[in-house]
């Protein structure tokens, strides 16, 4: 089914829903405009129009393949981040042991695409959801579903939505990661009721523990590794209570896109289980990275031995009013461009097939449809030409773009990448 899916994206045809794409492959389907091998500069694609890196993009899947590898960890990328299935399914190539989702609808997209291992980071409560994924188990002894619980009335309302499934629904419990932080259980106590709880159902499997530790209040190593720890000792602590008698593995998990180091550095520790431990690293920014937040964040500055991920997204825009010498106006707003986190960075000019650094030109504010520039007198800035920008945050970088070029780096369009928000 993936597979044919997957098959199925190169036969979409080419037409208005996809903003920056070349007008003349209206008609066309993704295949045969990507078989056209089209540059990004000359070859028809209109302004705004984002661009993958193939190069950085390469890079980055192979680094956390190897990062993983090194640490013993078992891999579920978020998900979320691209909701491309292309995209998940390198990086299951690339190792993963399946893909972490947040929300029912991501774990629609990922089973039409064939993922057969799915982790979901929340807490699901929604009875038609529920079902469907339970009818989803129930067709398919081979998938593999996980997902958090946080309350004994979680339970019970999946509980009352599960009623005569065939296969239980495997949950861990999520240990919130401190008070004033986002979802979780807040204390252990509560922790051991909740898995009391799921015991006490014949439609919901205590299989582990898990949490994120990107939301620990005012993150530090120290603060960041104390969680973590104190997730494993409740691992430990369920383990010796008998909680996962039965269990042919147990499962903990953590890890997002900041402290994926500090998750490597205490999961070495887990002791010897009842049953072999699944060290489940959930990190999903990396796929793309970014010119901004990551970037500043990645644990990577802390471990520069381990190697470096590269950012691989550029927006690229036209100068489309200079009204002064001061400021210049380009063609991509809040519609294209991340900006909950950063604005934009411009980095590059093209004009007249030459490529320059954007000295002297700086992103001050996006409009719906514009981008904000201010230039100082080293700013060689005209109307016509196109400026490239780096982006902050990844995650609201591919939710604006349904179908995305990814280009080598002599502008070569080699594929495109479908999304699904």
């Amino acid at each position: 089914m993936g597979i044919e899916a997957l098959a199925r994206l190169a036969d979409e045809r080419v037409d208005h829903r996809f903003k920056g794409l070349p007008p003349d492959a209206d008609g066309l389907t993704v295949a045969e405009l990507a078989a056209q091998r089209r540059n990004l500069f000359t070859g028809g694609f209109t302004t705004p129009v984002l661009a993958l890196s193939a190069e950085r993009l390469e890079h980055n899947l192979a680094l956390m393949e190897t990062y993983a590898t090194r640490h013993g960890l078992a891999f579920a990328p978020h998900g979320k981040t691209s909701m491309a299935p292309q995209l998940f399914h390198r990086q299951m190539e690339r190792g993963a042991w399946g893909i972490t989702l947040a929300v029912p609808h991501q774990v629609r997209v990922a089973r039409a695409f064939g993922v057969r291992r799915i982790f979901v980071a929340n807490e699901i409560l929604d009875p038609a959801a529920l079902r469907w994924i339970s009818a989803e188990l129930d067709a398919d002894p081979g998938f593999r579903f996980i997902c958090y619980v946080d309350s004994v009335r979680g339970v019970e309302l999946m509980d009352a939505a599960l009623r005569g499934a065939a296969r239980p629904l495997d949950v861990v419990v999520e240990l919130g990661a401190g008070e004033g932080a986002r979802t979780g259980v807040r204390t252990e106590a509560e922790c051991a009721e909740v898995a009391d709880a799921v015991a006490g159902t014949r439609t919901l499997r205590l299989v582990g523990v898990a949490g994120y530790e990107g939301e620990v209040p005012e993150a530090d190593s120290e603060r960041v590794h104390a969680w973590l720890r104190r997730l494993v000792a409740l691992a430990a602590d369920f383990d010796k209570a008998g909680r996962f008698r039965g269990l042919d593995e147990i499962v903990v998990s953590a890890g997002g896109s900041a402290w994926f180091d500090a998750v490597a550095d205490v999961f070495a520790e887990i002791p010897a289980l009842s049953s072999p431990v699944l060290k489940l690293l959930r990190s999903g920014a990396y796929v793309s990275h970014d010119d901004g937040h990551y970037r500043q964040v990645t644990p990577f500055n802390r471990v520069p031995e381990e190697g470096a991920l590269e950012p691989a997204f550029r927006l690229w825009a036209q100068v489309v009013s200079r009204p002064s010498a001061e400021q210049a106006f380009a063609n991509a707003g809040k519609r294209d461009a991340a900006y909950d986190l950063d604005l934009p960075f411009a980095q590059v000019v093209r004009r007249d097939g030459a490529e320059r650094p954007a000295t002297g030109v700086s992103v001050t504010g996006l409009s719906d449809q514009h981008t904000w520039l201010r230039t100082t007198d080293e700013a060689d800035l005209e109307a016509g030409d196109w400026v490239g920008m780096g982006l902050s945050h990844p995650c609201t970088s591919f939710d604006k773009w349904q179908l995305i070029p990814l280009a080598e780096a002599d502008g070569t369009v080699v594929d495109y990448i479908r999304t699904f928000f």
